[in-house]
């Protein structure tokens, strides 16, 4: 058994349309894509951490149990680009103050602001106000 803990080496994304969801996540995170093996498209590995988009013919069928959250220094400014690159802003999110997007294929995903923020004892932010 080894001494040291796992560590998470990649995400990957089911997709039905694995080349548009990794040109969508290549343009927002500004990662190129370097490869395709099988059902797999991948972005540029960045500080240690791969992402990946695997075809997968199953739709998606509720709210992701888990999303990715992405900085930027202007979260509000960021809805537009995100916007024409295909992603949507999602409805009924607004109560909790986070920029809560979709991707393409319907992957939540946040928009927060670089650095910290302030949250409320309900866990709701306030940095689009």
């Amino acid at each position: 058994m080894a001494d040291s803990p796992m560590r998470i080496n990649a995400l990957i994304v089911d997709a039905t349309d694995p080349e548009r969801l990794a040109a969508f996540w290549s343009e927002v995170l500004g990662r190129p894509v370097v490869g395709r093996t099988g059902p797999y498209v991948w972005l540029r590995r960045e500080n240690g951490l791969g992402l990946g988009f695997q075809r997968s013919d199953a739709p998606k069928p509720v709210k992701n149990r888990m999303h990715f959250d992405v900085t930027s220094p202007h979260p509000a400014a960021e809805q537009q680009r995100v916007e024409a690159l295909g992603g949507r802003r999602l409805e009924g999110y607004d109560a909790g103050g986070f920029l809560v997007m979709a991707d393409p294929e319907g992957n939540e995903f946040c928009v927060i602001p670089e650095g910290p923020f302030e949250l409320d004892d309900e866990g709701r932010a306030g940095y689009l106000a």
